[in-house]
């Protein structure tokens, strides 16, 4: 490695940090919040839809769209992970 890639490596670290800190003070001043700390896009304000379902016998997940249990030939001992309906989002 040549002295003036490692000053060249460097320059750029130091602007990279340079621009997070102007970034991070613009978004202090102006109130708002940074892309990963806002809403994810395209939720709409709204949860999860789906039921999530666990067999500890087989160790795999299964998602439906209605709390049903599902019917899977041979798996009988499924436990609901995840209801829609009791999400704070919703």
């Amino acid at each position: 490695m040549y002295r003036g890639d490692r000053r060249r490596k460097e320059d750029q670290r130091k602007a990279k940090q340079e621009a997070k800190r102007a970034r991070k003070a613009e978004r202090r001043e102006s109130g708002a919040s940074g892309p990963e700390i806002a809403e994810p896009a395209g939720t709409n304000g709204q949860g999860p839809k789906d039921f999530v379902w666990f067999s500890p016998s087989k160790g795999r997940t299964l998602t439906t769209t209605t709390a049903s249990l599902p019917t899977v030939e041979g798996v009988d001992d499924w436990t609901l992970l995840s209801d829609p309906r009791m999400s704070p989002g919703v």
